[in-house]
């Protein structure tokens, strides 16, 4: 066998269809969110902006949040020393436990080292605890959930995305005495849309089931304490387990789960991926601890609301320019381009010419002919940056002879 042949053909189908992924080597500047460094592949180096973190606040350089985590790397050193079972619980660990269950309302929280492990920890950790469970899942739902529900060995069926009708058909169908999960988001980040939260929890209500949404791209975002959409919608306490992460609005790193005390406790028993991992750095619990309570604030409030009013201007100022944008209402905005090759061509001419820096979105994270740029406006984008952008935008779109508005979702 030709090992080396078989790894070059794999790739070479890759850069065939224009989807081979380029990492740029960018460095942010500690204070001048979104700004940032691209050392490019000559050696030299080129200011640039960032578009498309999931930075969404900038908490990733808040002062509070940077005190926090160097009182507790002076405190503590830099790792955590083990398992969360062997040596690596600590009081940073609980104190962020202990908010996460506050700022969702629930009983506990449980540390992961992403929200990826999380959802995949999870949702194959369940059917242990319920056999013969079925989990009903959005076929939209992240890569996270879709591996762990896949891995559970449980039965599941998959629901036209936020079709609620074909779900009811769905649960209906099955035995009624069968225990069931609905699982779901309540921002899908690629196309920006919000899932039907108070219709699935009807559902799960009149079927029997649990209800377990990812607020990924929601937490620290919406509600008036950032808690997500459930609690933008007075919707949480009908949620059985809210997953979320600590690496975007919040801008640290790691994930979690928020449930009743039961519930928490079974899965820290018996998931995998919670209890063979090391857990998070102390100074990273310390510094996301900081960020969350932070965000729950009028003062986190009013960057909220900075924010959604950053992605209305710039979703208004591409829809003048007829470009296809997709808006559902909320802070993301992704422009369609349709293509791999145009797409790539299109990030890689914003940053060279204009130092704008967004990454191209091509299968299998968004269909095949939705190939896309996707934005992430932020509180600290100011008007010259989106000038920039938007003008850089318009002039590329009309040099690569693209389509404008009859690509609009």
């Amino acid at each position: 066998m030709n090992y080396e042949a078989k790894l070059d053909a794999a790739l070479g189908r890759l850069h065939e269809e224009g989807r081979y992924r380029v990492f740029i080597d960018i460095e942010r500047e500690n204070g001048k969110f979104p700004h940032a460094t691209w050392s490019r592949p000559d050696g030299s180096q080129q200011p640039v902006t960032i578009w498309c973190g999931n930075d969404y606040l900038g908490m990733g350089q808040h002062p509070a949040v940077l005190k926090a985590m160097h009182e507790a790397i002076d405190a503590t050193g830099a790792g955590s020393g083990g398992t969360r079972n062997i040596s690596g619980t600590t009081v940073y660990h609980k104190r962020l436990e202990a908010e996460l269950a506050d700022l969702h309302r629930k009983e506990a929280a449980l540390l992961f080292t992403s929200a990826y492990i999380a959802n995949d920890a999870t949702l194959s950790t369940l059917p242990k605890l319920f056999p013969g469970l079925i989990i009903y899942s959005d076929e939209l739902n992240h890569a996270s959930m879709i591996e762990g529900v896949r891995r559970n060995g449980g039965a599941k069926r998959i629901f036209r995305h936020n079709d609620v009708e074909h779900l009811r058909e769905l649960l209906a169908a099955d035995d009624p005495e069968a225990p069931k999960l609905i699982a779901f988001e309540s921002v899908y980040s690629m196309d920006g849309d919000f899932g039907p939260i108070e219709a699935i929890c009807d559902l799960a209500d009149e079927f029997g089931a649990l209800t377990y949404i990812d607020e990924v791209h929601a937490v620290g975002m919406y509600g008036p304490r950032g808690a997500g959409v459930a609690e933008r919608d007075g919707l949480m306490g009908r949620i059985d387990i809210i997953n979320g992460t600590l690496a975007k609005a919040y801008g640290v790193m790691g994930g979690y789960i928020a449930s009743s005390a039961k519930m928490v406790d079974a899965i820290r028993s018996y998931a995998p991926g919670f209890i063979f991992t090391t857990s998070l750095a102390p100074a990273i619990a310390a510094g996301a601890a900081a960020s969350v309570a932070w965000l729950k604030t009028a003062e986190g409030q009013k960057l909220r609301d900075k924010h959604q009013e950053q992605a209305k201007i710039l979703k208004t100022r591409l829809k003048g320019l007829g470009l296809p944008i997709i808006d559902h209402g909320s802070h993301i905005v992704p422009v369609i381009v349709g293509d791999p090759v145009h797409t790539k061509q299109l990030s890689d001419m914003l940053l060279e010419q204009f130092g704008i820096y967004v990454q191209p979105i091509n299968f299998p994270t968004v269909p095949r002919g939705t190939e896309r740029l996707r934005f992430t406006p932020s509180p600290v984008h100011g008007p010259k940056e989106m000038e920039t952008l938007v003008r850089s935008l318009d002039g590329l779109w009309s040099h690569c002879a693209l389509n404008r508005a009859e690509l609009s979702a």
